[in-house]
């Protein structure tokens, strides 16, 4: 190393001297070129690799709603658009999530309505950024293949499955009732406590009919009857959205701006390559990958009233109203909202940044 570092100090001083520099003119040169060497150093590492980040996906490798970032960071579309996403942190609710985010300074997360709402009424300083899915269209409700119930209609007097109070599986059912002429104190509404617990619960005769939704469903589509699917009776209803901790992004915009970009881009290939996307998503949700293949061609394939499941983050205002309107039916969102003042839309394309 010293013989090398010899070597280059006679190189250049052979260089200045050829060029007739004096003694002081010598080391004036030597000590600019350790200067320029120094910048250059610099610059090196100014150009390298985009720090490590992690986001954080409410039910990711769970729910349908995360299934692009798994194929994002599998094909290395976050990587491309300039993303260093090096994991994704996951929580069974959405509160939890945006806590997540805020105590470990993750620059992104995707989470439901309801619960940004809330923490934003509580004082934290959350922005809602994109529109990341914009219908319930994993949404459908079954039965058993011989249970005497034909439609909605049918469902008065009868056990009617949801999740958790407060929950969107507990507002939609209300929705769906409402779609058949009944209302919620027409059904024994059934508290199961997750989506598989209520699989279980209507096996077993506790309830008559409870939500199955993707990917769920294209597991157990042969076993049981569909009576309502969301995406054929229910209005467009933003699901999840994309959003940043205010100040907490300051100095990520470039970040999370490539990871809205990277999703758009994973949203894009799923729809062109649904087999290979599926297998992807299997891994990571570890299911069969015949039926994470079925749940990407159904959702990709949905439209409900012209909205696809998968948005690209762009915001639909009325979707996000009426997700408000919902969950203010089962007490999830309280007070008044005014929906403006939570939207930052920056991080957006271009192509998107309009709201709709």
């Amino acid at each position: 190393m010293k013989q090398a570092s010899a070597g280059w100090r006679t190189r250049m001083k052979t260089i200045r001297t050829k060029s007739g520099a004096s003694g002081g003119d010598e080391d004036m040169t030597m000590n600019r070129m350790k200067s320029l060497i120094g910048l250059a150093a610099l610059g090196i590492a100014l150009a390298g690799p985009a720090r490590a980040e992690e986001i954080v996906v409410s039910n990711y490798g769970v729910s349908a709603n995360g299934m692009p970032y798994a194929v994002a960071l599998q094909k290395g579309f976050f990587k491309e658009e300039g993303a260093n996403v090096t994991g994704i942190l996951t929580s069974a609710g959405g509160g939890t999530t945006l806590r997540n985010m805020l105590a470990g300074n993750a620059p992104y997360a995707e989470v439901n309505p309801n619960a940004v709402i809330a923490a934003v009424q509580q004082g934290a300083d959350v922005k809602i950024i994109a529109d990341t899915v914009s219908t319930v269209a994993e949404f459908v409700w079954a039965v058993k293949q011989d249970s005497p119930i034909k439609s909605v209609k049918d469902l008065k007097g009868k056990k009617f499955g949801y999740t958790n109070p407060r929950s969107t599986s507990q507002a939609l059912a209300v929705l769906v009732l409402q779609s058949g002429g009944l209302k919620a104190e027409d059904v024994e509404l059934v508290k199961t406590g997750g989506f598989g617990e209520g699989i279980a619960a209507l096996d077993i005769g506790l309830v008559d009919i409870t939500p199955v939704p993707e990917p769920l469903w294209s597991k157990y589509k042969d076993k049981y009857r569909p009576i309502a699917r969301a995406s054929e009776m229910l209005p467009p209803i933003a699901n999840v959205l994309g959003v940043a901790a205010g100040s907490g992004a300051a100095g990520k915009d470039d970040f999370i701006k490539a990871v809205i970009r990277a999703r758009r881009k994973a949203v894009a290939f799923m729809a062109s390559n649904p087999d290979e996307s599926g297998d992807i998503i299997a891994k990571v949700y570890n299911i069969e990958p015949e039926v994470a293949r079925a749940a990407v061609k159904n959702l990709t394939s949905s439209r409900t009233n012209g909205i696809e499941y998968w948005g690209a983050g762009q915001i639909n205002m009325a979707g996000l109203q009426k997700a408000v309107e919902v969950q203010k039916m089962v007490g999830a969102i309280t007070g008044d909202v005014d929906l403006s003042k939570m939207i930052d839309t920056r991080y957006l394309p271009d192509d998107l940044k309009a709201l709709k």
